[in-house]
């Protein structure tokens, strides 16, 4: 079993920046070793859940909506992955989500974290 626990969201003005944290933990010490995917997604009121960025092995992708002022990374000592968000936008308002998938194909998802951006 893996866990998922995001922090950093809270409001913010427009222009401004959050970063967001996952941390990672399962019964391996090294959880990190058993997952090969690893994400950010939002959902919006009255929206679908959206991919936002996604890290695969060496791999990042982006959504349009964000690419150029969000980062995605990982610190594999602290079992953590980030996403920095600098320009935000009120559009970039949602609960944002971590997901990692392990080698084996399961999923797991964090509890979700807030961001507003006012306007």
């Amino acid at each position: 079993q893996v866990q998922l626990v995001e922090s950093g969201g809270g409001l913010v003005h427009a222009g401004g920046s959050l970063r967001l944290s996952c941390e990672v933990s399962g019964r391996s010490g090294s959880v990190f070793s058993i997952i090969n995917v690893m994400g950010w997604y939002r959902q919006a009121p009255g929206k679908q859940r959206e991919l936002v960025a996604s890290m695969t092995g060496g791999d990042i992708g982006y959504s349009d909506s964000v690419k150029g002022r969000f980062t995605i990374s990982r610190d594999n000592a602290k079992n953590t992955v980030y996403l920095q968000m600098n320009s935000l936008k009120p559009e970039d308002t949602a609960v944002y989500y971590c997901t990692v998938r392990t080698l084996d194909g399961r999923s797991f998802w964090g509890q979700g974290t807030q961001v507003t951006v006012s306007s």
